[in-house]
């Protein structure tokens, strides 16, 4: 075991962690009491079409959805049932997307795929049922699985790290997973190294869930391959779980600007991801659940939930999930990174880790004040990148000046506006000026071509 109570990252922030909400609430399955759900056509990976129609009998498992492009991930019925209707439904980030309502027909029809011995086929066959079980990275990046465990020519794998830090407050997800289902989660990391080709896999834990240690080393010693796995212990700090935080933490490397964990020989897959890799060898099982945590101080059932793919919010309520008259804002995901939403009428998706119900007390519902030049921001920026500086070449509409202090490496991981004294929204400013800049490169590149055409 590896303690790293020391080395962590530079910058970063402590807010309160609130998991103590949560943390001691096991895993609970349950399902929508409207018995329907809208599971959107896409969740991660290239645009997918779907590949039934209204009427259709589908069995939980099936695949619903897909595409033709090697990024696509396919999607699969969570329920059996009739397909009601298939049309565009608000998602999270309140956005709009084709959604497939499926009504249950209240039967347990299943239809999974064979299980696969991961320690005996190709890579080539682990990376279809990968793909073919529609995993991406449920940590909230969504980014195809398949595709990250096959890096391309010259990138050797050296570690698999298992991202368990979980830092978002209120989250516990993770941490039930590693507490109820060890042995699933260490097969899970075992079965990523086999296909990358690692020669370690790092479970990087912060140390507000140390107790975990003993359950998942019990679980290592019990793993029959023989994978060399360490758990590495950090420091609780804020984004500990970002890709390059975990890298520079538990490595001592740092992921390029601009590059890929791969860059510096190591893939990373965060818990729920590692196990659902695992039910995907061994039960055939797709991903068509996703677990929950329920939480906020605004929240009278703070729960961890296990939820069919596609269940919508205001479905449970109030039958399995009750806020009170205090809520003054929802979330879909964790307070730093998720997205406020207008309403609870979205549908779970796999990168859906946390619904929050927050009062006024936990979240900052006031106006912004002039930028005074602290450099609070620069000082904890994770990544060393220049948020004040980004947004006065933004103001100036110099967005490459304002690419050459960062916006293109900036992660969202809202740690400069949670300690900007003027309460400034960095974070949503950077969102457009990314969208901005990626406008203005796609117009100088279509120009550069067509000049190049006319000679």
């Amino acid at each position: 075991m590896e303690f790293m109570r020391t080395n962590t990252f530079k910058g970063g922030i402590h807010p309160p962690e609130f998991k103590e909400l949560t943390h001691e609430m096991k895993l609970e399955s349950v399902s929508p009491a409207t018995k329907t759900v809208a599971i959107p056509v896409t969740q991660g990976g290239a645009p997918n079409t779907p590949c039934v129609k209204v009427g259709d009998s589908v069995a939980r498992g099936q695949k619903i959805a897909c595409g033709e492009s090697p990024m696509s991930v396919p999607v699969h019925a969570s329920i059996a049932g009739t397909v009601k209707k298939i049309e565009v439904r608000m998602v999270s980030g309140n956005l709009e997307a084709p959604c497939i309502v499926i009504q249950s027909d209240d039967s347990n029809r299943t239809e999974f795929m064979p299980p696969l011995d991961p320690f005996k086929c190709s890579k080539e066959e682990s990376l279809a049922r990968i793909k073919e079980a529609g995993i991406v990275g449920m940590g909230g990046a969504g980014f195809p699985t398949h595709i990250k465990f096959n890096p391309p020519a010259g990138k050797t794998i050296e570690y698999v790290l298992a991202n368990a830090a979980e830092c978002e407050p209120y989250l516990t997800v993770d941490e039930r997973a590693m507490a109820e289902t060890p042995d699933t989660f260490i097969d899970g990391l075992a079965i990523a190294m086999k296909i990358t080709g690692a020669q370690k896999g790092i479970i990087v834990l912060e140390d507000n869930k140390a107790y975990l240690c003993e359950t998942l080393q019990k679980a290592i010693e019990k793993n029959i391959h023989g994978s060399p796995i360490s758990i590495c212990l950090c420091k609780t700090k804020y984004p500990q779980g970002g890709e390059k935080s975990v890298t520079m933490a538990a490595l001592g490397r740092e992921i390029p600007a601009g590059g890929l964990p791969a860059d510096i020989g190591c893939c990373i897959s965060n818990v729920t991801t590692l196990c659902a890799i695992s039910e995907a060898f061994r039960e055939g099982k797709p991903v068509i659940d996703r677990t929950v945590t329920f939480s906020g101080m605004g929240c009278k059932t703070r729960r961890n939930l296990r939820l069919p793919l596609g269940t919508i919010i205001s479905d449970l309520m109030p039958q399995e999930i009750e806020a009170d008259d205090t809520v003054v804002k929802i979330v879909a995901g964790g307070p730093m990174m998720g997205m406020a939403m207008t309403n609870t009428t979205f549908p779970v998706t796999k990168t859906t880790s946390g619904v929050l119900f927050l009062t006024a007390k936990e979240t900052f519902l006031v106006e912004e004040d002039p930028c005074i030049g602290c450099g609070s921001c620069i000082d904890h920026c994770p990544y060393r990148l220049s948020p004040v500086l980004m947004v006065r070449s933004m103001s100036a509409d110099d967005y490459n000046e304002a690419n050459r202090y960062g916006l293109m490496d900036c992660v969202e991981c809202g740690t400069c506006s949670y300690v900007c004294p003027s309460h400034i929204r960095l974070v949503q400013r950077f969102k457009v000026g990314k969208s901005i800049f990626r406008e203005q490169m796609a117009k100088e590149k279509a120009k550069a071509e067509k000049e190049k055409r006319n000679g």
